[in-house]
């Protein structure tokens, strides 16, 4: 009988490669930045800014009274679609429609202001139904 041959050190590392999965180098700066990611705060501010500039070109505007401004918006828009989601029910329908928010909006608002912001409204669905075709 012819005595067994010893496995060379190169075929002992490629059967271990196949075996074994390669373990991945993990660096500590990829592990920091998915944990401290920051959560994203959705505000108007940009938006508040681009209309002042349509309308008060020099003006700025603090941190603190655009803060005031975000908070205005948000709230106008929780009154509106809370209103708009009880007309929706009371007509026993189940789509909220341009219809209910400008109906919403002519409760809600006073006179004048109501007028305008239904004016700027019927622009802004109009745009947004000519860019869908």
């Amino acid at each position: 009988m012819a005595p067994k041959k010893q496995p060379t050190e190169q075929a002992q590392t490629a059967t271990a490669s196949k075996t074994t999965p390669a373990v991945k180098k993990s660096t500590r700066k990829t592990e920091d930045r998915s944990k401290r990611r920051r959560s994203r705060h959705e505000t108007f501010s940009v938006y508040i800014y681009k209309v002042l500039k349509q309308v008060h070109g020099d003006t700025g505007i603090s941190k603190k009274s655009m803060a005031i401004m975000n908070s205005f918006i948000n709230d106008i828009f929780e009154k509106i679609s809370l209103e708009a989601s009880k007309l929706v029910r009371y007509n026993k329908k189940h789509t909220l429609s341009a219809r209910e928010v400008q109906s919403a909006v002519k409760l809600l608002l006073p006179g004048e202001l109501a007028k305008h912001a239904i004016i700027e409204g019927a622009k802004a669905v109009n745009k947004f139904a000519s860019g869908q075709q």
